[in-house]
């Protein structure tokens, strides 16, 4: 899944950074068998070519035909990953943007954004 992860059977999650314990968190579920994978903010703090890594990462888990349900406030990473983009203020959701209609929904989606 992560070529920094080959090769790396001794280390401990642990002491693996922080780009490499989210790689290995996305190995270690697919390992269960599951269809279906909910990422959490899966680039905060990460540095760039790790958020890259991980974005090459869900792409092939799409590919592959898992669902991926992602949280995610970095609008950059997440953009052109997603089908559908969906807005939540106070624990609700308040809209839904298909990835489609994304250019057509800007100006409202930098009002949900504050941007």
């Amino acid at each position: 899944m992560s070529p920094n992860l080959q090769g790396r059977g001794s280390p401990r999650g642990p002491r693996l950074s922080g780009g490499e314990q989210q790689m290995l968190a996305i190995a270690r579920i697919l390992r269960t068998g599951a269809t279906m994978i909910l990422l959490d903010e899966p680039t905060e703090g990460l540095a760039p070519v790790i958020i890259e890594q991980i974005g090459v990462a869900v792409r092939k888990l799409k590919q592959r035909g898992f669902t991926v349900l992602l949280v995610e406030q970095n609008f950059r990473f997440a953009a052109p990953i997603a089908d559908r983009h969906y807005m939540m203020e106070e624990g609700h959701v308040v809209d839904m943007i298909p990835n489609n209609q994304l250019a057509a929904n800007m100006e409202k989606l930098h009002t949900y954004l504050g941007v």
